[in-house]
């Protein structure tokens, strides 16, 4: 019996669509990783957690320009009004704090000054590569894939909800800091239903299907490849490289 190639290539059905979201993430999203794992398990050290704070402000830094960049590519109004909410919860609005602001209080809650982190000092070239190749996808890719990268949104509400309880457990010492995951967890379900539904809505074909799927995978794998410089340089084999940040020997 002849199998009919094209069928190959229908749209998926909204439900299996979703479905295909969820299985990237559950298969790539950076919760497995070991550096997260040796987190929420309390044997990280000060230093090493002190270079998770440093490298992953780099990328918090940048979130509002990858998204003034998805947000300057619409012209949507409506699009615009809902996406630019997520450059204030990171910039603040002049009054209340924003995401960047809480992440160096939670560096500070590490030990390091937040001078380190806002003048890059210490940042590992690889985060640098990560972080930026974040920014060229979103500005070089499609619209519609650069809000489908987005979407690892989906699934950190659950790894935010673990990371606070064993932060607090392991890490008394930063509890001070953890203003920057209680926010999260409103704004990223929030921004992800958003996302999602956009996303349902404007890929109309299979081959716009497969893109944002694959615009997720290229993400995760993003986010993968900043814990992976930080657990080479930090914790094994231990190889930071050049200009690199150095924890304290009493921190290691």
């Amino acid at each position: 019996m002849a199998i009919d190639a094209s069928h190959e290539h229908s749209p998926l059905s909204e439900e299996n669509f979703i479905d295909g979201f969820h299985q990237i993430g559950e298969e790539r999203y950076h919760h497995k990783h070991p550096f997260h794992l040796l987190m929420h398990d309390g044997k990280l050290t000060r230093g090493q957690l002190q270079a998770w704070a440093l490298n992953r402000y780099y990328y918090q830094s940048r979130i509002p320009i990858k998204d003034a960049a998805i947000l300057a590519r619409s012209e949507d109004p409506a699009f615009r009004l809902a996406w630019r909410k997520r450059i204030i919860d990171h910039d603040g609005d002049g009054i209340r704090p924003g995401g960047i602001e809480k992440w160096l209080h939670l560096l500070e809650a590490t030990g390091l000054p937040r001078e380190q982190a806002e003048k890059g000092d210490g940042i590992l070239p690889a985060t640098r590569y990560a972080v930026q190749a974040y920014v060229d996808f979103v500005a070089t890719r499609s619209h519609l894939e650069a809000v489908a990268s987005s979407l690892t949104e989906m699934f950190s509400k659950k790894l935010i909800t673990l990371r606070v309880d064993r932060l607090r457990e392991h890490y008394p010492w930063l509890s001070s800091g953890l203003d920057y995951f209680t926010g999260r967890m409103t704004q990223a379900p929030e921004d992800a239903d958003f996302a999602l539904a956009y996303v349902v809505k404007h890929a109309h074909t299979r081959e716009q299907q497969d893109a944002t799927h694959n615009a997720l995978r290229a993400k995760c794998d993003i986010l993968w490849a900043q814990l992976d410089a930080l657990y080479f340089s930090y914790v094994n084999p231990g190889w930071p490289p050049p200009g690199a940040f150095v924890p304290a020997k009493e921190s290691q």
